[in-house]
């Protein structure tokens, strides 16, 4: 991508809010998934990435950024469509840090497509497989090793809030995300575990380029207030704002818009 996506937060100034702790980051290979990655890292966490074994290149990256801060890094290659590799990928996570403390659930698919009847039966199930199945598994198998004061952190989406024309499956699972995160909370808050969703506009990452031409990534994000797509090193404080007790331990079943400015959503 031309420019590279920000995620390094050159302007944020930890304050030790997960010092310690443990954090499994989904899609933590590349954008909001590595920002996330680097933030939590310097907040004090160790940090492992679960990331689709053809993007080993940028996960190892975000391993190297999440040493260079002075923390622990996992590697968890694998499909989080696939029920086992969720097992097992918690159970690497706990053999390895005893423990999960934060769960972000941020892998994610997506393809445009102008027609209900361009949306292939495949498409349909890899988006929900990959974009709501996944957060499920992830969250089923990751509980029995998170104790009170724990918290999982989905992403949702302006679309799940507003839908989109051309983005009918990915918007339903988006919208499902929001739905689970609420029901999850309520299931769980007697438990002391914590459960809310970052629903984001356009933000520069590679899930966007991918499938665009180079005109239409020019206006990406310029329908905004702001005029501009969000970088990922603006939208990961969010997760340390949700991950940390000490800021939103009475914060739970919350959807937290970040839109540019627009006001609308939800």
């Amino acid at each position: 991508m031309d420019p590279r996506p920000r995620y390094e937060a050159e302007q944020y100034r930890p304050g030790g809010k997960l010092k310690n702790k443990v954090a499994l980051v989904t899609g933590g290979d590349s954008g909001i998934g590595r920002a996330v990655a680097v933030i939590f890292a310097r907040e004090g966490a160790d940090v492992a990435l679960a990331y689709l074994p053809e993007e080993q290149t940028d996960a190892a990256q975000t391993r190297d950024e999440i040493e260079n801060e002075g923390r622990r890094a996992l590697l968890l290659p694998g499909d989080v469509t696939d029920p086992e590799y969720c097992r097992t990928a918690i159970e690497e996570v706990v053999q390895r840090f005893d423990r999960i403390d934060v769960l972000v659930n941020n892998a994610a698919y997506q393809k445009h497509q102008d027609k209900l009847d361009d949306i292939s039966l495949e498409q349909w199930e890899r988006t929900f497989r990959t974009n709501i199945f996944g957060y499920f598994y992830m969250a089923k198998f990751a509980l029995p090793h998170m104790k009170a004061g724990a918290a999982i952190i989905n992403t949702g989406s302006i679309t799940g809030l507003e839908g989109n024309r051309s983005l009918l499956d990915y918007a339903s699972t988006k919208g499902a995300i929001h739905a689970f995160t609420k029901s999850l909370a309520q299931n769980l808050v007697d438990s002391g575990i914590r459960v809310n969703c970052v629903a984001p506009g356009p933000v520069w990452t590679p899930l966007n380029p991918a499938e665009h031409g180079d005109e239409a990534i020019e206006d990406f994000g310029a329908d905004t207030p702001m005029g501009r797509p969000a970088q990922p090193e603006e939208i990961a404080p969010a997760y340390v704002f949700f991950a940390s007790n000490a800021d939103s331990g009475y914060i739970t079943g919350h959807v937290l818009p970040e839109l540019g400015g627009d006001t609308t959503a939800g």
